[in-house]
């Protein structure tokens, strides 16, 4: 009988045959667990581990997904993770491909409320500015909670206690799952919508961050802001915080704080009551003795003030005035016709006829004055004007040309040529006689003759 072949498989055939069987037998599936080792290197990968108290299993996460991360992994980090189960076959090592990685339980619940307070905090949704604080003494109180839950009971509590009298009306909701959110954000639409109260409280219990996680809705802390009525928020204990806290008007510790900052005590008011009264009628008597005194003292004025006594003193005083009107209107009469009188003279003396007459007569004497200086002008000149030209004629040049002598110029200059030496032989010479001009041309020139 013949032995069968035996099958050998190298190690890379085993673990790539594995790595088909992983990746064919399981789909992407989620997996939670604890990150432990870590590790971030150059290439932009993570590789760590996910590990529950009794297992672990080593897990990659390639750069196009982690990328995506809104959060950096950290040892110690509970996670939730979709992945794809797969071999290492380099090394044999069984491992998970991490495609998608999220925080899980209270921490994703926390880094979530980190980031909506951050958000709404950038809006402005906290300022103080935006806040209104709650009337010293409500009409009405509205409660939005439980109807069934303890947090009513201590608010109860502690308003009939402090103040009995005040009305409560409540507005039932849900105060913890998925459908809290909207009926709280119903009740506060609603309180505004009906304006019933003029203060809300809006409590709740202690409990988990996942119990109170609806007062960390994003629609509850702007219901909570947008309500025109103001809101107390009093959830949980001293030591809870929600975002509804940061989004209401006042924040209390606790429902029972939250009911005793929007109540007055009614025991301190009555006392203070009592003794707002006892000065009250104190100073009621203390103003009544002031204002009999001030009755008397009127009613002596009164008496000595008689309203007909004051007619006839005015009545006199009318006729002292009257009389003392008309004698100064006579008085004004008689210096205003004094003044025309004045006024007239001075007109008179002033015609402006009379000064037109001498004006005329000064104007006359003038021209007649001017005419005959005009004269007397015109003849000094005139014979000034002879004397100079008697003179002019007895020194000018053509007197001379007159007894027989003529000018030597430079045909082209005005100049007369004085010096024979000066002339060039053919020279053209002009010589201007009495009565016309001989234009000449120099034969011969002698610079010493006589």
């Amino acid at each position: 009988m013949d032995t069968p072949e035996r099958e050998i498989y190298t190690v890379s055939r085993l673990n790539l045959e594995a790595r088909g069987l992983l990746e064919g037998r399981f789909p992407l599936i989620w997996v939670e667990g604890e990150l432990s080792n870590v590790s971030s290197p150059a290439s932009g990968h993570v590789y760590f581990t996910l590990k529950d108290p009794h297992a672990q299993v080593r897990a990659a996460m390639f750069r196009n997904r982690n990328r995506h991360l809104t959060f950096t992994p950290k040892a110690g980090l509970q996670v939730l993770v979709r992945a794809r189960v797969s071999l290492y076959e380099a090394r044999g090592d069984y491992q998970l491909i991490v495609e998608h990685m999220e925080e899980a339980g209270e921490g994703a619940l926390r880094r979530a409320f980190e980031e909506l307070k951050n958000r709404l905090a950038a809006e402005g949704l906290f300022e103080a500015e935006r806040k209104q604080p709650p009337p010293a003494y409500p009409r009405c109180l509205g409660v939005i909670t439980s109807p069934t839950g303890a947090a009513l009971r201590d608010v109860l509590s502690v308003l009939a206690r402090r103040f009995p009298a005040l009305p409560v009306y409540v507005y039932p909701v849900s105060v913890q799952g998925a459908g809290a959110a909207p009926s709280i954000v119903a009740a506060l639409t609603r309180a505004n919508r009906e304006r019933r109260c003029d203060t809300l409280l809006l409590v709740r219990g202690g409990g988990s961050l996942e119990d109170l996680w609806a007062f960390n809705e994003e629609s509850v802390a702007r219901a909570v802001a947008a309500s025109e009525i103001p809101v107390v928020c009093g959830v949980g204990h001293e030591t809870d915080i929600t975002i509804a806290d940061f989004a209401a008007d006042v924040r209390a510790p606790t429902p029972s704080a939250a009911a005793e900052l929007v109540s007055q005590d009614a025991a301190q008011l009555q006392r203070r009551l009592g003794s707002l009264m006892e000065s009250l009628t104190l100073r009621m008597r203390a103003r009544v003795e002031q204002r009999n005194r001030q009755l008397e003292s009127l009613q002596g004025r009164l008496a000595r003030q008689h309203p007909l006594r004051r007619l006839q003193q005015h009545a006199q005083r009318v006729d002292e005035l009257e009389l003392r009107l008309r004698q100064g209107l006579r008085r004004q009469q008689l210096l205003r016709d004094s003044r025309l009188q004045t006024l007239q003279a001075r007109l008179a003396a002033r015609s402006p006829a009379l000064t037109l007459s001498a004006q005329a007569k000064r104007l006359e004497q003038l021209r007649q004055a001017l005419h005959r200086a005009m004269q007397e002008r015109m003849n000094r000149e005139r014979n000034r004007l002879a004397a100079l030209s008697r003179t002019l004629s007895a020194i000018s040049p053509l007197a001379t040309l007159q007894r027989g002598y003529a000018i030597a110029l430079v045909p082209g200059s005005l100049e007369p040529l004085r010096d024979a030496g000066r002339a060039n032989i053919d020279e053209r010479i002009e010589l201007r006689l009495a009565r016309g001009r001989l234009f000449c041309r120099v034969e011969e020139i002698d610079p010493e003759g006589g």
